[in-house]
């Protein structure tokens, strides 16, 4: 066991005086060098901006992922043309985000977003997280709205419905030339021009058109695609019932055949008012001989052109007719027709049908602006069975069909039958 060194006494003096302290070591020359200096700053630094980016991407990524504020679906529209910072307000404002417009600035900058936002309409999801937004408007899904062009209208009223509608935007230039237009339900985003849907309406009509005459029975006497609309604008007028259109096609075919007058009501309305459409009243007995380009009860064969807009339904049924000998149809009074090949049934159905009528109504006589001979009066079947000219398809009494403009306005009375 080593011995302690012994102690030297201290003088009661000495024992009050502080303790000496070693003086702190030099510090090397190396410590003091300035990259040393820098060196530490900048490691220092790092260490900061290390910690501070990880708390910023746990910050990002939980405003990114987390659940949104909407409490349902929502409709937002970015306009054209609007900025970053615009696109984070209108989103604000809608509800659609509640961070601050800067959180989405980065957002979109950390999903690399930056030149892909795309102005239109969109439906933003129930609690749609920051991310599904961005992503929402990335892709470009704008919201598609539908509308349905109903058969048989003209190209003019077609243009009417579509100026009326306020999501399209601009002016038609001019008036589509009539049948170019397929009738259908289309889909559009807000903002499509007036011309870029009747562009679309025209390309969707002769796709069609050329797919059912591909496919017509060549035994018709119609010569091209375009006699092939006319008569189905014809068809598409006279009845809405889709059991009844080849066989309507059937008996104007028929009357082709024979190279008798087609004498539809519709043609006289469409000679009359044009591309309007509807006449507003029952038709005139003296507007029944009215020389027209379109009175298919005065020209022989069918009218220059298309009286309205067919759809495919109607197309197909007059490519591919019912194969009957009728030449006669007249409303049955019960929504539909009664076909005839004789002109004796079709008076005996003419006379059932007013016969009913008179029922309903005490006066079924249609306005008549000159007298007529009480033997060839507006309404009179006449069952003679020396008449001179050719039997003659009915004017018929049509009730009104959802989604048809000319169909209620044909004429009033029971079918007008001549000698």
């Amino acid at each position: 066991m080593s011995e302690r060194p012994p102690i030297s006494p201290r003088s009661p003096r000495a024992a009050l005086e502080p303790e000496q302290v070693p003086p702190p070591p030099k510090r090397s020359d190396r410590a003091r060098n300035p990259f040393v200096i820098v060196g530490n700053a900048i490691f220092t630094i790092l260490i900061i901006l290390m910690l501070g980016a990880g708390a910023t991407y746990y910050y990002g990524k939980q405003a990114l992922e987390s659940p949104g504020p909407l409490q349902e679906d929502k409709i937002v529209n970015i306009p054209a043309r609007a900025g970053k910072r615009d696109i984070a307000d209108v989103l604000l404002r809608e509800g659609v985000i509640n961070v601050n417009p800067w959180v989405f600035i980065g957002g979109v900058f950390a999903l690399k977003a930056s030149s892909d936002l795309k102005p239109g309409e969109y439906s933003f999801q129930k609690n749609a997280s920051l991310r599904d937004v961005i992503a929402t408007i990335v892709d470009g899904k704008v919201v598609q709205h539908a509308m349905t062009i109903p058969e048989g209208l003209t190209s003019e009223q077609i243009v009417t419905r579509l100026s009326d509608n306020d999501i399209f935007t601009g002016s038609v230039r001019e008036i589509p030339r009539e049948g170019t237009l397929l009738p259908e339900t289309y889909k559009f985003p807000r903002g499509t021009t007036r011309d870029q849907v009747i562009q679309r309406l025209q390309q969707a009509q002769k796709r069609v058109l050329a797919e059912i005459w591909e496919r017509r029975n060549t035994d018709t006497p119609l010569k091209s695609p375009d006699q092939l609309v006319t008569l189905a604008s014809i068809v598409e007028k006279e009845t809405g019932r889709a059991d009844e259109r080849s066989r309507v096609a059937a008996v104007f075919v028929n009357r082709l055949r024979q190279r008798m007058k087609l004498q539809s009501d519709p043609t006289i309305i469409y000679g009359l008012v044009g591309g309007k459409g509807t006449l507003g009243r029952p038709i005139k007995r003296s507007e029944i001989t009215q020389p027209s380009p379109y009175n298919t009860y005065v020209i022989d064969g069918l009218p220059p052109g298309p009286i309205a807009n067919p759809g495919r339904a109607s197309l197909e049924a007059t490519a591919n007719p019912a194969r009957t000998r009728d030449l006669f149809f007249v409303a049955d009074g019960t929504g539909g027709h009664a076909f005839t090949e004789t002109y004796d049934q079709h008076a005996k159905n003419v006379a059932k049908l007013r016969a009913s009528e008179k029922q309903i109504q005490n006066d079924t006589v249609e306005p008549a602006d000159d007298p007529a001979p009480a033997a060839a009066a507006p309404g009179t079947a006449d069952t003679n069975p020396t008449a001179t000219t050719p039997p003659k398809p009915t004017n018929q009494k049509k009730p009104p069909r959802s989604g048809r403009q000319g169909a209620a306005q044909q004429t009033n009375s029971p079918p007008v039958v001549q000698r």
